[in-house]
This record gives C-alpha cells, structure tokens and sequence, in this order.
C-alpha cells in the first residue's frame, strides 16, 4: 500500500524488517516444533546470559516491569525452554537458564536467522550490507542503554 504522506519515517523502516525476520523465525520454529511461545516470551529468553540472569536484569533488558518478566518466565518454565536455579553468589536470589526445550530451539532460531540474512546481503549486494550493519551499530551506541 503506498505511502500518500509522504516517505516512512525510520521507525517503520526499521520496524518492518525487523517484524518480516521475526515472522520467518517462528514460522521456522513452528514447523521444529516450537509452536508453543510468543514474540514476547522470545524477548525475554533472548537476553538470558550464558551463566543465567536474574529476573530483575531480564525485566530491564526486556524492558518490561518485572511483574511481566515474571509472567512471562513462569510461562516459559512451564513448557520446558527455562528453569530457575538457586544463584551461587546469592543466596536470596535465583537465576533464570536456558533449559533443555529452550537449548534446542535455539539452532533453529539462528539457523532461519542466517537465511534472512544471507538472502537480505544478497538482496543488497556485500558492500551495502556491511555500512547498513555498521550504520545500525553505530546508531545502537547511541540507543542501547545496555552498552
């Protein structure tokens, strides 16, 4: 549908890739047989640190409160992709892993990850993909508040 007022501003133009990547992502997580999570869900498990991550920094990354993170943990532990283990530093606290369910979708999320992007470096030929990669790394110094 075009545009009449005019050109999209740069939200949407990143948006709209963004949103055609995560598609194709679950799309290829469904038919391994990842059906069973949300977009939502899937940002939060993105940003579990190797070690595991506290709720509260999993609710900051995410940014989302830390009522929505829990929901949404709860949710991902009930169907087997995380698990919550006692934090060796902290007595008190506990750690959110990647469980067992969660380490094998994880392949199939990087693999339709990779086929995106070969099939998008293709589209814009080597030398325009690489100044957009380092155009939006650039613009992420600015933008990330996790830098």
């Amino acid at each position: 549908m075009p545009d009449e007022t005019g050109p999209l501003n740069v939200g949407l133009l990143l948006f709209i890739p963004y949103r055609a990547m995560e598609t194709r992502i679950f799309r290829a997580l469904a038919e391994a047989g990842f059906d069973d999570f949300t977009p939502a869900q899937a940002r939060v498990m993105q940003r579990i640190g190797p070690d595991g991550t506290r709720l509260t920094e999993l609710a900051e990354a995410a940014q989302v409160t830390k009522q929505t993170a829990g929901f949404l943990v709860d949710q991902l532990e009930r169907t087997g992709y995380v698990r919550r283990t006692p934090d060796p530093t902290d007595a008190r606290a506990r750690l959110v892993r990647v469980a067992e369910r969660g380490a094998a979708a994880q392949p199939v999320a990087a693999r339709a990850l990779a086929a995106v992007e070969a099939e998008w470096r293709e589209h814009l030929g080597p030398r325009a993909w690489e100044q957009l990669r380092a155009t939006l790394t650039e613009l992420r110094t600015i933008t990330d508040p996790y830098l």
